[in-house]
């Protein structure tokens, strides 16, 4: 059976407020890149009465048997979806986890995308979109790697055109928990993306705006706040913020070579940390 390779992109939270909360959830609002930094996953149909779902590479320790994927698979399997058909899928984690770059949500929407892709699935967009709800709340936004909008009333605006950053993303040897964070999350902002453009992609927009789970996240975790403190004096800085719930925190540039001289100054200082260069796409 023939083996395809697919890629799934980390996404990045370019702001991120919280506007409100309902029953069980808050609402929030934000906007949203994918970075050249993804995980690889290798799928191919099998003869077999289960699917065989496995997690390889640095960051694939301690990815239980009920993640994301075999989540989605099980899901449409019990909606007879599938045709009882089954699959190997083979991940290659480069992507951390509890870093706020959605990696595992990314991962769910990258194989549903594809099985719809191959004729695997036969559903529609509408279809798809209300059984990635099903399995987490980031899981939609990977279904296109577009720049997004994602207002506090729940739609979703992709755009064409594309952001052109070059990002360091960083991140610590912790994650965050993001139930422990929206759980201290008491204070709400006002809605600022209600009416989603193009322009809030610009820097000088961006810059201005912020990520409200920081507040949250530096008292629980200091180092995080060491962290950004020292990114924000470097060179030729856009602006930097903490994606997500955390802990990963991106620093955004306009050239290759400031991010790379970013990226050495940050190591010198930093050892123990995990950091990449990457680039939105």
């Amino acid at each position: 059976m023939k083996i395809y390779k697919i890629k799934s992109f980390a996404k990045v939270n370019l702001a991120l407020h919280v506007t409100g909360k309902l029953s069980k959830f808050h609402k929030i609002e934000s906007i949203v890149s994918f970075v050249n930094l993804h995980d690889l996953i290798f799928i191919n149909l099998i003869k077999a009465k289960d699917h065989k779902i496995s997690f390889l590479g640095k960051f694939s320790k301690n990815i239980g048997k009920n993640n994301t994927v075999s989540n989605l698979l099980s899901l449409l399997d019990k909606k007879e979806l599938l045709n009882n058909k089954k699959f190997k899928i083979k991940i290659l984690k480069n992507i951390p986890q509890k870093a706020g770059l959605g990696g595992g949500s990314m991962n769910a929407s990258a194989v549903l995308n594809f099985l719809i892709k191959k004729n695997f699935l036969k559903i529609g967009k509408e279809h798809s979109i209300k059984l990635t709800k099903l399995i987490g709340s980031d899981v939609s936004l990977g279904m296109e790697f577009k720049d997004t909008i994602l207002s506090s009333n729940g739609s979703m605006v992709r755009f064409k055109k594309k952001t052109n950053f070059y990002t360091l993303i960083v991140k610590p040897n912790f994650g965050c928990s993001t139930k422990y964070i929206f759980s201290k999350c008491k204070y709400f902002s006002n809605s600022k993306l209600n009416l989603p453009n193009q322009s809030m992609f610009k820097s000088d927009y961006l810059k201005n705006l912020n990520n409200d789970l920081e507040v949250i996240a530096f008292k629980r975790y200091p180092k995080l706040k060491k962290i950004k403190s020292f990114l924000s004096n470097i060179s030729n800085l856009i602006f930097v913020r903490m994606s997500g719930s955390g802990s990963s925190i991106v620093a955004y540039f306009h050239s290759e070579k400031a991010c790379n001289i970013a990226l050495k100054q940050f190591k010198r200082n930093f050892n123990s940390c995990w950091c990449i260069t990457s680039k939105t796409i």
